[in-house]
């Protein structure tokens, strides 16, 4: 099978010879594709005469992936040294962890604190090769929160830059709303709050609720004047449901989360983004990447729950989206999620995560995660059907022939 394009002068490409996914049925279509100007052509549309053409010969074509929980700063699990380490080399970083995630198909990204309006702007201006990238800016956090990287000895954060790295101390409804409006400033496309305790914080537990009722209810009513929403950080029941009621629009990982949890989804019609690779890969290589000991400690009070709480929220007809939460040298994993999720999902539903329903949670359906016409060119071909066997996406060295986006390939 090659995936050599033939050459072209113009803005249009044809991918021929394919089997095309229809995520609503499930089922594939034999035919071809034409994609003009970035975008995917009406059936029966003119194919220009210049151009290119991908045969990819009875291949597998599946909208571009989209990974609705990375971090693409964080080349280093020790997140607390972000704070020293020079700007131009955290960029560098970035760029190459961007690469990597389009390299293994992932055309769009959300941010989910780190990344900024810089960052998006050199990848829109092809500066930076990466998947398109929502970004959050700096996650909030409260003192001593999931957020705040300084350990139990450390400074008080009016004496110094404290978390510039991922995250920002902000106390109370007052310091919580100005937060958020000067991340939503600099183009946040959503706020980010802690909203519990988290595993690479060294000074807080897992099971903590954070930011009162009061301060979450703050930064939603700041982000929904924008026109954005907030996602939360929450491991227990407790802590997600409390940001669930304050109107939060996603939960970040949900590992313990309960039936209660599950009603409270569905009501607000509100997203789940487990990321369970993170804690798999956490637990086998955490130390090795630079997390402390104490936080590899953490690790399994969420990783033997992440399953449970996946099927309990599929089970109850939660909206579930496709994230990762890697750290340094493990972001090569990132494809694995979807062989942890086959355990108790059926593959359409996996792929519908990392498609539909996280385009749907970004805003942007009928924009990417889809073959629709109108729709962004992003494009991803496998050499065997992910739906009989989902280690055609697990597995992107060995089952991907080319990945495209805005209508050109890039891998």
């Amino acid at each position: 099978m090659t995936n050599t394009p033939s050459p072209h002068t113009g803005d249009a490409l044809v991918v021929r010879n394919a089997h095309l996914l229809d995520l609503e049925s499930g089922t594939w279509r034999e035919g071809d594709l034409l994609c003009t100007d970035g975008r995917i052509s009406e059936e029966g549309a003119d194919r220009p005469d210049d151009a290119q053409v991908l045969d990819v010969q009875g291949g597998f074509v599946l909208p571009g992936l989209i990974d609705a929980h990375v971090h693409v700063t964080a080349f280093t699990a020790a997140l607390g040294s972000l704070a020293t380490t020079p700007a131009s080399y955290v960029t560098a970083q970035a760029s190459r962890i961007m690469g990597e995630m389009l390299d293994r198909g992932f055309t769009t990204v959300r941010d989910m604190a780190g990344a900024d309006f810089g960052l998006a702007r050199a990848q829109q201006e092809g500066l930076v090769r990466g998947p398109r990238l929502a970004f959050g800016g700096k996650a909030l956090s409260q003192t001593g929160g999931h957020g705040d990287s300084r350990d139990a000895g450390s400074w008080h954060h009016d004496e110094h830059p404290c978390c510039a790295d991922h995250g920002r101390v902000a106390d109370g409804e007052d310091a919580v709303r100005v937060a958020a409006r000067d991340e939503l400033r600099k183009g946040a496309h959503h706020i980010k709050v802690m909203a519990s305790g988290g595993v690479a914080s060294p000074t807080d537990r897992i099971d903590s609720t954070q930011y009162s009722p009061a301060e979450l209810r703050a930064a939603v009513e700041e982000a929904e004047a924008a026109n954005r929403y907030v996602a939360a950080h929450a491991y227990t029941a407790r802590a997600v449901n409390r940001a669930l009621e304050a109107g939060v629009r996603s939960i970040e990982h949900g590992n313990l989360i309960d039936d209660r949890s599950v009603e409270l989804l569905t009501e607000h019609g509100a997203f789940l983004v487990p990321t369970l690779v993170t804690y798999w890969a956490l637990k086998k290589e955490g130390r090795e990447f630079g997390l402390s000991e104490d936080s590899w400690r953490k690790v399994d009070d969420v990783l033997g729950a992440g399953l449970g709480a996946l099927e309990r929220a599929a089970r109850g007809g939660a909206r579930i989206a496709y994230g990762s939460d890697l750290l340094g040298g493990m972001h090569r994993h990132q494809n694995e999620e979807f062989r942890i999720r086959s355990e108790v999902q059926k593959p359409l539903d996996v792929i519908r995560s990392a498609t539909s329903v996280a385009a749907e949670l970004l805003g942007m359906s009928g924009e990417i995660g889809t073959l629709a016409a109108g729709a962004r060119a992003d494009l991803l071909v496998l050499d065997s059907d992910p739906l009989a066997d989902i280690a055609a996406l697990a597995d992107p060295a060995r089952h991907q022939v080319a990945v495209v986006q805005g209508g050109r390939p890039v891998r």
